[in-house]
């Protein structure tokens, strides 16, 4: 299953306790494949960087060598075309461009700006995607 995953839930798993760590094994493990683009990792780096997570420069490249190798890169065209149904955060529509030009099965964010979309794309949360993948994780 290709998934475009959000920076905050990319986050999550990488950061953050042992909730999340069951996503890390999914895409480890060949289960789900991450889809990133140059302006998704750019968000991710970013964010990374923010001074209340103290990762210093080693720690940012380790946490993004437990991700970004398990990644396949889709590079969006430029300019980006319209969406139909408009984001309201204009920084998370690059997640709904790269869902749709990748052809991904989901984009899964606990964004209520991306997650408020799910009648119009294919949003789910990260409960979602473990009941999807099933109780083993």
């Amino acid at each position: 299953m290709r998934a475009v995953f959000d920076a905050n839930v990319v986050l999550s798993a990488l950061v953050f306790g042992r909730r999340p760590r069951w996503l890390r094994h999914a895409w480890a493990d060949g289960t789900v494949a991450p889809i990133v683009c140059r302006e998704t990792v750019t968000e991710l780096l970013r964010v990374l960087a923010y001074p209340k997570f103290r990762l210093d420069a080693a720690e940012r490249e380790t946490l993004l060598a437990e991700y970004l190798p398990f990644a396949e890169i889709v590079p969006l065209s430029d300019p980006l075309p319209d969406l139909p149904l408009a984001c309201r955060d204009r920084d998370d529509a690059v997640f709904l461009h790269l869902a749709r030009a990748s052809g991904a099965a989901f984009l899964v964010s606990g964004d209520a700006d991306l997650t408020v979309l799910a009648a119009a794309y294919p949003v789910i949360s990260p409960a979602m995607l473990r009941e999807r993948l099933g109780a083993t994780r």
